[in-house]
């Protein structure tokens, strides 16, 4: 239960600052928002600015439940607003899903094309602009989160051969079917340095002493998260090709502290690096798909793995946790750039097409453009849960 309450703020999180990005750059440039949310309806109640056109007489009122009227106050409000010509601004929400949050800009339908507050009226940059909105805050995102790792103190690996006694020994990486697995060790196990009837000292000694157990029961001692644990398993006698007898890779890992004003300029170079992985990683995926080489896409995860990895990482401790989302708030924005219909990307993709050929896509054929691909990804993500479901039964 505490994985999916930590799962849900995580994603809450991420869709909140994404939407927040689409409509603060929408309202600066002149472009009406009906209602900024805080989760997904049904609404518990809003608030909302309302007065004069040229400003003067603003007061702020609150609406409670889905519809606007049902209370004696808020049926008053109304009728001040009708009788007055007064205009109402933003509904500000707080809705009951809390799945992130949304925002209802005018005209991003199509609707509106010859009042200057739609969206659909605004030149093609201002549209692109508030398009890329949400994309940007999940990078700016990224990049303060990772800050803030890297002034809390953030893990990285060291090249020494010599345990230092700051340092800790992590597993970061286990072979499928190897007896690691089997033993139940996981990716982020810290292998402590007394082991039964051996004392680690350097990185070789770890080896060493899972090499003379070979075909016998080995003992691990490990840390996860603030638990000890000894698992027992058996490692091979025949090593696997590019595996040891154990089936795992290890590290030492030291926590580095970085002054505020080093920290801000190298989380902004390490975003820009996960990008390009992260890129280079999905050129991989499509070029294994075409080619039909590969296990292409079989890396993806969806819901369900990402909760199985936010358990995992949670335990690790605070660092890791951020870490994790910033990583996770980088891949939201690169997935909704991607050109494709239903995402911020294909919207951004028919805006070009319609400076390229010098009139709007039919929106017709737009939305169903829209609708199609969103079906798609629908039926992409039913089939990612169900493999992962799968996985958890193995």
């Amino acid at each position: 239960m505490t994985t999916i309450i930590i799962f849900i703020a995580i994603l809450g999180v991420l869709i909140f600052v994404h939407e927040l990005g689409h409509f603060v750059v929408a309202r600066r440039n002149g472009i009406r928002a009906d209602e900024f949310g805080f989760g997904f309806p049904p609404r518990i109640f809003g608030i909302q600015r309302y007065g004069d056109k040229d400003g003067k007489n603003k007061k702020w009122r609150i609406i409670f439940g889905r519809r606007d009227g049902d209370g004696d106050n808020e049926a008053k409000d109304r009728q001040e607003i009708k009788n007055k010509g007064y205009e109402k601004g933003t509904i500000y929400s707080l809705n009951w899903i809390p799945l992130g949050g949304f925002v209802k800009i005018k005209g991003e339908n199509g609707e509106g094309k010859n009042e200057p507050d739609s969206f659909v009226s605004k030149s093609a940059w201002t549209r692109i602009k508030v398009l890329a909105a949400g994309v940007t805050m999940n990078f700016i995102l990224a990049w303060f989160l990772i800050a803030v790792v890297m002034v809390l103190g953030i893990p990285e690996a060291m090249n020494s051969e010599i345990i230092s006694p700051d340092s800790k020994i992590q597993i970061s990486g286990i072979s499928a079917d190897s007896p690691a697995e089997n033993m139940g060790l996981k990716v982020g196990d810290e292998i402590l340095l007394t082991q039964p009837e051996y004392k680690i000292e350097k990185l070789e000694d770890i080896k060493n002493y899972i090499d003379k157990k070979k075909g016998q029961e080995i003992v691990l001692q490990i840390k996860r998260g603030q638990k000890t644990l000894e698992l027992k398993g058996f490692p091979r006698i025949e090593s696997v090709e590019n595996q040891g007898a154990l089936g795992i890779a290890y590290t030492q890992i030291e926590m580095k502290k970085y002054p505020i004003h080093i920290a801000i300029w190298e989380s902004f170079k390490s975003v820009f690096e996960l990008i390009w992985m992260m890129l280079s990683a999905l050129y991989l995926i499509i070029k294994n798909l075409v080619t039909g080489s590969g296990n292409a896409g079989m890396e993806v995860a969806g819901p369900v793995g990402i909760v199985m990895l936010t358990s995992q990482v949670a335990s690790l401790g605070l660092v890791y946790l951020l870490q994790f989302v910033a990583i996770l708030s980088i891949n939201l924005g690169l997935i909704n750039i991607l050109p494709i219909p239903a995402l911020d990307g294909g919207r951004i993709l028919f805006i070009l097409i319609e400076k390229i050929k010098g009139s709007p896509v039919s929106q017709k054929i737009e939305q169903s453009f829209h609708f199609v691909f969103f079906a798609l990804l629908i039926l992409l993500m039913v089939f990612i849960t169900y493999r992962d479901i799968l996985n958890l039964f193995k």
